[in-house]
């Protein structure tokens, strides 16, 4: 019966709103325009037509339409034939701490705030977090209008298991930053879903394959419910060599499968696996392998690892320790100093 509905919603005067809102009740929904109430509103992502019947209504009747960018407010509200009824104010990551409060003071007084971003579900790395954090701590309603994503689209082309997944936002602009947060990432069993920009895409699939290596699989999906939208589905190198043969353009989501149990283990365990081998070993790290938990060496352990590989592999004592301490990353992902560890070793020569 709600799926009817959705056509006579589209487009209605006050009196039809509170006529639609009063036969929601008797089907236990929402009422389309709730008075004194922020709501958080999907717009959409690259298909105007993935606009719901609710996202008209709220911005033809609405009070305050708070926009991450206003002029995008008003072309997507023209591309829907709406005209925006309320009073528009630009809500983005520079103000929204400051316009909280004074939106929220509308909302006490009945007003309906609805809360846009340009594209995608507000707060979902757009604006929005700050008026929802402010309106909880005043004890003020919150509800959202859901509808599109491109991260549950991304998830759902890509193939991969979406049973448990974690969404990690956009990498890290610099390199070091961005490989100190995939190695944190590496022991992950989950599903990982990042956003991914088109001028960094080339350098964030050489750091992915550095850290995950060339076979696990992931997709990479671009310009989602657009005409020309574009899902690539492979192993880490395949997409790599697909980036550099044919560059992506426009806006894209990359998901990456989770570690192996074997991955997983490696990544969590491997500093237990040398140290027993190599009778390094002690019963805190032994321990925290068997919870489960990411294994955390010393320096002095490191320098010893590193001496033995030195000469197992008979190579630079400098270069056994760049090995060895890129293999044995902190929970965080970021690595030991190399100069301690190779202090260490200097230490045990004496």
């Amino acid at each position: 019966m709600m799926h009817g509905t959705v056509g006579m919603l589209e487009r209605m005067d006050e009196a039809q709103v509170e006529q639609a809102d009063e036969f929601l009740k008797h089907h236990n929904a929402a009422p389309l325009v709730p008075k004194g109430t922020v709501v958080l509103a999907a717009t959409p992502i690259g298909n105007t037509a993935d606009a719901s019947a609710r996202l008209v209504t709220l911005l033809e009747q609405a009070d305050i339409v708070a926009a991450e960018d206003t002029r995008r407010l008003y072309a997507l509200a023209n591309r829907l034939g709406v005209h925006v009824g309320g009073r528009v104010v630009a809500n983005h990551d520079h103000n929204e701490r400051g316009k909280a409060d004074m939106l929220l003071d509308e909302v006490a007084a009945g007003a309906t705030v609805v809360v846009v971003s340009d594209a995608g579900m507000p707060t979902i790395n757009d604006p929005g977090l700050a008026i929802v954090r402010r309106a909880i701590e005043r004890n003020l309603p919150v509800t959202c209008a859901p509808g599109p994503s491109a991260v549950l689209d991304a998830l759902a082309l890509s193939g991969l298991p979406t049973d448990r997944f974690c969404y990690e936002g956009f990498l890290p602009r610099k390199h070091a930053e961005r490989m100190q947060h995939l190695r944190a990432l590496r022991a992950e069993r989950r599903t990982i879903v990042f956003y991914e920009t088109l001028h960094r895409i080339a350098d964030s699939m050489d750091d992915l394959l550095a850290v995950f290596g060339p076979d696990r699989p992931m997709a990479l999906c671009r310009e989602l419910t657009k005409s020309y939208e574009q899902i690539r589905r492979g192993s880490i190198a395949q997409i790599r060599q697909s980036v550099i043969d044919e560059p992506p353009h426009g806006e894209m989501v990359l998901v990456i499968g989770g570690a192996s149990e074997q991955e997983a283990a490696r990544a969590l365990g491997i500093a237990v696996d040398r140290q027993t081998g190599d009778g390094a070993g002690d019963g805190d790290s032994a321990g925290a392998a068997g919870l489960g938990l990411p294994v955390v060496l010393s320096v002095q352990q490191l320098a010893e690892l590193a001496q033995q590989r030195a000469q197992q592999d008979d190579v630079r004592i400098k270069d056994a320790i760049a090995a060895v301490v890129a293999e044995h990353p902190m929970p965080d992902g970021s690595l030991a100093n190399r100069k301690q560890v190779y202090a260490a070793v200097l230490a045990m020569k004496h």
